[in-house]
């Protein structure tokens, strides 16, 4: 979850670095450093807070080389502080580096070099990956290896790794090997970036746009030795390796705020040409049904398939309860919808007609990962729904289908939830059509999907009666979210939503449990938001808003246009374009991610960078 960048070539390190950092804050803001090689020394210059308190540093402290590291911390061991904040030294400071993951046995690990006289500063299990290669570089050269040798800094790090338990990426720099930086991974996505007479290294693709546009990705263990005119790649356990080299498929663009005050903010307004990029080139008129270039299964293993399971982590997780509506509806199939923190470690009875499906917009979520990894193993059809193209999870699943949604730097997830609630569709019109739904059928879902982005268009329209509604409502401490059906999903993730950036308490329920518990927490102070466009269950909900409205408690809704049922009981309506039920979650999605959003900001909250959360998760 935390953020590295490196970068070893002709130019000022800095540079890079500090740009890097500041596109990979998402990753992890508690606080954040730079190491840069310098003739005799590795300099280094660290600080609690946001990247930018570290820019400050750097300008009051300056710091110049050509070969450096840099972190962005999201605090796993050891609170945030300026001593616990990466790049980490071991030994006298021959070793310095910075690290993502978790080592499990790092209490250990510790004890023994406590023993062996290293000395431990800071609170961090990083530290002892620091010690550890130190020792083992001091190892190597009491067998009379040279220490200014890059083989000999490159076993110092294989034997440490060894004995490590958990994940990691790192990045290494040695004070004596200058020009040399040494990179790992174990469960923490790495990114090497190829330029001329440079090389760069990131924890994901974002700080190199701009800079390159050839990318290798790293694989579990694999290390890389970079210099300013070579890449080496060599697996842990020996062996030397052949980059595939890809090419970087996001833009400045994609980065760039443009005419908005937040990233989030963008990327709600980014639905329209989000959910076109989805569809583009997926829709077969001919045969009414939608196609897809990457699933790897062909039809006849498709027609085996009697069972679905859908394994996601947050936001993704409600996109599959989507799913599950969507594929059981028009495919016909039994679909389950698995946490994947609770997955990995169950042993479900799962067929060999049974196909997983990961979803993940980053590819790198380590919960997802090791779903899948662990269905995989038993001989399962594993494929991905994900956006980031080289992601571990793109790359290890059998198949799958790409978001094309673009980078989401915002850490509360918006396109990509409509960008996945998407894919399912054209999913579950894909395995309908195979089996049970008519070619009527297909082409009316079609049609509808076409008009989709337009729809969404006309939906951003309630933003400006979003915010006034929000005005009323900010300094309330309690909301429920209500709705059935395809909506309800849509509840728990609005409900998400307003958690995640203002920190208000938020639960999520179908509409019809109300009555079997929550109803309690209902009175003056407590709003109830209604997912309630037309569907098939229409009145029951409207029944479910009069019994809030007889306790007094307030209500916004959420209703198709010129509903005036839902107007006449409601103390706030946000309209949105009438579309079939199935399709809802689309449209009903947009105007709860701007109720949070303007909510977060009237309480003076960091929308893109809220409170102890990161973007990607990748440790357990």
């Amino acid at each position: 979850m935390c953020g590295i960048v490196g970068y070893v070539g002709p130019k000022s390190a800095i540079t890079y670095l500090l740009e890097g950092l500041f596109r990979l804050e998402y990753r992890g803001y508690d606080s954040a450093g730079v190491a840069i090689q310098q003739s005799e020394a590795i300099a280094i210059r660290k600080k609690t807070g946001r990247v930018n308190q570290l820019a400050t540093l750097c300008q009051e402290q300056p710091i110049a080389g050509t070969f450096g590291i840099g972190h962005t911390r999201w605090a796993t061991h050891g609170e945030p502080s300026d001593v616990n904040s990466h790049p980490h030294t071991g030994g006298n400071g021959e070793v310095v580096l910075v690290h993502n993951g978790v080592i499990e046995n790092y209490g250990s690990l510790r004890n023994q070099l406590r023993e062996l006289g290293y000395i431990f500063r800071t609170g961090t299990d990083t530290e002892v990956v620091a010690h550890l290669v130190a020792f083992h570089l001091a190892e190597e050269v009491k067998m009379g290896a040279d220490p200014t040798e890059t083989q000999t800094c490159v076993k110092a790090v294989e034997a440490a790794l060894r004995r490590l338990k958990g994940t990691y990426g790192l990045a290494v720099l040695f004070r004596d090997v200058p020009g040399t930086l040494i990179a790992a991974r174990l469960g923490s996505p790495l990114v090497v970036g190829i330029g001329k007479g440079e090389h760069f290294l990131a924890s994901d693709a974002s700080p190199l746009v701009g800079y390159t546009e050839e990318v290798v990705y790293l694989s579990d263990h694999e290390l890389a030795v970079l210099t300013s005119d070579s890449l080496q790649l060599l697996h842990r356990d020996g062996g030397m390796q052949t980059p595939s080299v890809k090419v970087l498929e996001q833009s400045t663009q994609d980065l760039d705020l443009g005419e908005y005050d937040h990233y989030m903010l963008k990327e709600i307004f980014e639905q329209p040409t989000t959910v076109e990029n989805a569809l583009r080139g997926r829709l077969d008129d001919d045969e009414a049904t939608a196609k897809f270039g990457g699933l790897n299964m062909d039809a006849q293993t498709l027609r085996r398939i009697d069972r679905i399971v859908l394994t996601a982590c947050g936001t993704s997780w409600h996109a599959g309860l989507v799913g599950e509506y969507l594929l059981e509806e028009f495919a016909r199939i039994p679909v389950e919808v698995e946490y994947a923190s609770e997955l990995r470690y169950r042993n479900p009875p799962l067929s060999d007609r049974t196909m997983i499906f990961a979803i993940t917009q980053s590819g790198e979520t380590a919960d997802t990962l090791a779903a899948m990894r662990e269905c995989k193993r038993k001989g399962h059809p594993t494929l991905a729904i994900c956006n980031v193209v080289g992601s571990t999870i793109a790359r290890e699943a059998d198949g799958g289908i790409y978001l094309h949604a673009g980078s989401e730097v915002g850490v509360a997830s918006t396109k990509a939830f409509t960008a996945q609630v998407t894919v399912l569709t054209l999913l579950a019109l894909f395995m309908g059509r195979m089996r049970h739904l008519s070619y009527p059928a297909g082409k009316r879902i079609i049609s509808h999907l076409r008009a989709m982005p337009d729809k969404l268009r006309k939906t951003l329209q309630c933003h400006q009666q979003v915010q006034e509604i929000a005005q009323k409502y900010y300094g309330a401490e309690n909301f429920l979210y209500l709705g059935r059906l395809y909506n309800f999903p849509v509840a728990l993730e609005g409900a998400l939503k307003l958690k995640e950036i203002s920190y208000i308490h938020a639960e999520g329920y179908p509409a019809a449990e109300m009555k079997h518990g929550p109803i309690a927490l209902v009175d003056e102070d407590t709003p109830s938001v209604f997912v309630v466009p037309k569907c098939n269950i229409y009145p029951k909900v409207i029944s479910n808003m009069e019994e809030i409205k007889a306790r007094r408690g307030p209500v916004i809704a959420v209703a198709c246009e010129g509903d005036d049922r839902v107007a006449d009981l409601a103390d706030d309506v946000i309209y949105v374009p009438e579309v079939d039920e199935y399709l809802q979650p689309l449209v009903t999605a947009v105007p709860l991610q701007l109720l949070a959003y303007h909510v977060a900001l009237l309480r003076g909250c960091n929308v893109d960078r809220p409170r102890n959360l990161a973007k990607s998760v990748t440790v357990e």
